[in-house]
C-alpha cells in the first residue's frame, strides 16, 4: 500500500509557488512523475523540471490547461472576495483523485482527515452507517450496532436515492458522508429504495454520538459461545482478546462467529484476530499489488487458541472488507462453513498517506485475495448455506440465519 507521495506533494508545491506571486513564463511544459525527492527546481515554465540524471518517463502530465483556468478565474471572476485559493487547491487535488474512478481512493482535506480518523476509532457524530457505491448506486453497506440508522430500520443494500432532497446519483462516497454526518441532535432525511418496495420512502434520522462496540459475546448454551464482531477498529483487537479469554474461561467447546453487518476496518486487526482461529504461519490473505508489483502474504501470528474449536461463521450483504478477509481465511484454511447471504465484495486495500498541512490521501493500492486465490473485490463471498432474511423476519425480530448456524454447530463435535 505504498503510493509515492511525490505526486501530490509536487502538485501542491506548484500551486503554492503560484499563489506566492512567482511570475512564470508561458512555455508549455510537463511534470515527470515518479522521480526521486530532492530534485532541483526550474521556474522557466509552468511546471517542475527534474534534474537527477533520470530521463522523463514517456507518460507525462501537461499542466498548461490547469494554469490557464487558474489564471482566468483569478483575473476575470466577478466577485474576487469569494475566491478562496486554499479551497481551490483542495478542489483541484480532490478532482484529480476522483478522476481515477475508484470510489475508495479519496483525498481528505485537514478537516475531513480528522473526521476519518475519528471514525476509525469508533466514535463520531452522525447516524451510524457505512455507505458505499455498488452497481453505480449509493448504498447502505451496513447500519452500525445501536445507532440511529439501525433503529430506523435501514438495512444493508438499501439504495440512498436522495440526501435532504439532493439526488445522490453523481455523488462520491465522501460527498454523501459529508451530507449525512452532522452535529448531534440535528436531522437528516434520506430517500431510500429497497427491492421489495414499489417506491422510495423518506426516512428522517436524528444524528447522535456514535460509539460503536467492536465485540460482544454471550453463551448460547452450555457449550456454544456466540461472538459478534461489529468492526475492525483500533480497539477491536484488545476487545476481542478480552472476550476470547472469557470464552476460554467458560470453557466453550464451539463458537458461532457473527460477521454480519461488519463493514471492516484495519487489515492488521483482521490478521491478529485470525491468529486466534488459525495455526501460526497459516495464510490469512494475499495482497495483489497489481501488474509487475508482485503479491504480499499475510499470515497468522496469534495464539491459535481456537484453532481446533468447531466454528460456524455468519455473513450477509453488510459483511465487507476485513470481515470478508477473516471469513475467507477461515473457510479456505479450515473448511469452516459460511451461513447467511453473499457478502458485500469490498476487497480492495487502502493506505492512508499523510500529506502536507494535515491532509490525507486514502488510496487503493491492492486487491485482497483469499488464501486459495479467490478475489473478494466486487465478487464477495458466497454463503455455503444460504439463508435469506425476509421482511417478515425483520418485523418479527426473528433470526433464521442464527437459528441455522445453531442447528449446524449442534451437530459438530
Amino acid at each position: 500500500m505504498k503510493l509515492k507521495k511525490i505526486h501530490l506533494a509536487v502538485v501542491l508545491l506548484i500551486l503554492i509557488s503560484f499563489t506566492s506571486g512567482l511570475t512564470l513564463g508561458e512555455k508549455k511544459c510537463t511534470y515527470c512523475p515518479g522521480v526521486a525527492q530532492g530534485v532541483k527546481q526550474s521556474f522557466t515554465c509552468r511546471a517542475w523540471t527534474f534534474f537527477e540524471g533520470s530521463s522523463c518517463p514517456q507518460e507525462t502530465a501537461d499542466l498548461s490547461l490547469f494554469w490557464e483556468t487558474w489564471n482566468s478565474l483569478q483575473n476575470k471572476y466577478v466577485d474576487k472576495s469569494k475566491i478562496d485559493t486554499q479551497k481551490m487547491i483542495f478542489g483541484a487535488i480532490g478532482g484529480m483523485v476522483s478522476a481515477v474512478g475508484d470510489p475508495y481512493t479519496v483525498f481528505f482535506n485537514p478537516d475531513d482527515s480528522k473526521d476519518f480518523i475519528d471514525d476509525s476509532r469508533g466514535e463520531f457524530e452522525g447516524v451510524g452507517m457505512e455507505v458505499g457505491i455498488k452497481k453505480n448506486t449509493l448504498q447502505v453497506v451496513t447500519p452500525l450496532e445501536g445507532t440511529p440508522a439501525q433503529k430506523a430500520g435501514l438495512r444493508a443494500g438499501d439504495v440512498i436515492v436522495k440526501i435532504n432532497g439532493e439526488q445522490s446519483a453523481s455523488m462520491s462516497v465522501d460527498e454523501a458522508i459529508d451530507l449525512i454526518r452532522g452535529p448531534r441532535g440535528t436531522e437528516v432525511t434520506l430517500s431510500i429504495f429497497r427491492e421489495e418496495w414499489k417506491e422510495t420512502r423518506d426516512i428522517k434520522l436524528v444524528r447522535d454520538l456514535i460509539d460503536v462496540p467492536a465485540v460482544k459475546w454471550r453463551m448460547i448454551d452450555e457449550s456454544t459461545a456466540y461472538i459478534q464482531l461489529f468492526q475492525f477498529t483500533e480497539d477491536a483487537n484488545e476487545e476481542f482478546k478480552n472476550a476470547a479469554m472469557q470464552v476460554l474461561d467458560k470453557p466453550a467447546q464451539k463458537i458461532i462467529l457473527d460477521l454480519r453487518n461488519n463493514p471492516g476496518g484495519y487489515l492488521s486487526v483482521a490478521q491478529d484476530i485470525a491468529g486466534w482461529f488459525l495455526e501460526r504461519g497459516q495464510l490469512v490473505t494475499v495482497e495483489d499489488m497489481g501488474e509487475n508489483n508482485g503479491n504480499l502474504e499475510y499470515k497468522a501470528e496469534g495464539p491459535a487458541l481456537f484453532s481446533k474449536t468447531p466454528i460456524v461463521i455468519l455473513i450477509n450483504g453488510g459483511s465487507a472488507s476485513a470481515s470478508e478477509i477473516l471469513a475467507g481465511a477461515l473457510r479456505d484454511n479450515r473448511g469452516i462453513q459460511l451461513v447467511g447471504e453473499k457478502s458485500f465484495g469490498k476487497g480492495s486495500v487502502q493506505q492512508l498517506e499523510p500529506l502536507s498541512g494535515g491532509s490525507t490521501l486514502k488510496v487503493t493500492v491492492a486487491k485482497w485475495l483469499t488464501p486459495k486465490g479467490s478475489q473478494i473485490s466486487e465478487k464477495g463471498l458466497e454463503a455455503d448455506v444460504e439463508v435469506k432474511m425476509t421482511p417478515a423476519d425483520y418485523e418479527a425480530e426473528k433470526d433464521p440465519q442464527l437459528d441455522k448456524a445453531i442447528e449446524i454447530i449442534s451437530q459438530m463435535k
